[in-house]
This record gives structure tokens, C-alpha cells and sequence, in this order.
């Protein structure tokens, strides 16, 4: 397994905007791209982190490809609330003892 930590400042008002378009977003990635599914976390004021998992890294790296046109349309309107995204970590799973 594949996983990628991303981090999210998102501009103050657009709090709600930012979590549908990432759901919105995350769930045409996972009907399209083979993904494991992502989570989102609110951190300290307007910082999101979000993880998502992979079955492994060229999935990830062949996700684009897979998505339907409208999906540029989604992105465009998470990144347009926010100030700054990062692509934190790409990990490669060693051990999972998490719990569903």
C-alpha cells in the first residue's frame, strides 16, 4: 500500500466549500482511479490534512489519466479555497494496525 499526506490552508469563509469540493473530489477519485480512499482531518485553525491510500505508487502517479473531464472542474474549485496545498509525504505502508 501507497500513501500520500497532503496539507490544506484554506481561505476563513470557505471552510464548508473546501470539505464538499474535497469529498466531491475524492469520491470521483475513488470511482475512477482505483484508490483506497482518503481521509480528512481539520488541524489547527484553517489547516486541513488530508491521507489518501493507494494500492500502490503508479496508481497514484496514473490517477490523472483515469478521471473523468469534470473532475478539473471539482479540483479547480478546492483549490480556488485555498491558500496553499502541499503533497507532505509519499509513503510506502510497513506496518497497519489501524482499526476501521
Amino acid at each position: 500500500m501507497f500513501c500520500v499526506v497532503y496539507s490544506f490552508r484554506v481561505k476563513k469563509g470557505l471552510e464548508t466549500s473546501f470539505e464538499n469540493a474535497w469529498k466531491e473530489l475524492t469520491e470521483t477519485i475513488f470511482a475512477h482511479a482505483n484508490s483506497n480512499g482518503s481521509r480528512l482531518h481539520q488541524s489547527k485553525g484553517n489547516e486541513y490534512i488530508a491521507y489518501a491510500s493507494w494500492p500502490d505508487k503508479k496508481t497514484w502517479k496514473n490517477a490523472a489519466s483515469k478521471l473523468p473531464e469534470n473532475s478539473q472542474i471539482i479540483s479547480k474549485k478546492m483549490k480556488d479555497c485555498c491558500t496553499d496545498i502541499q503533497s507532505v509525504y509519499e509513503l510506502d505502508l510497513v506496518h497497519d494496525l489501524l482499526k476501521n
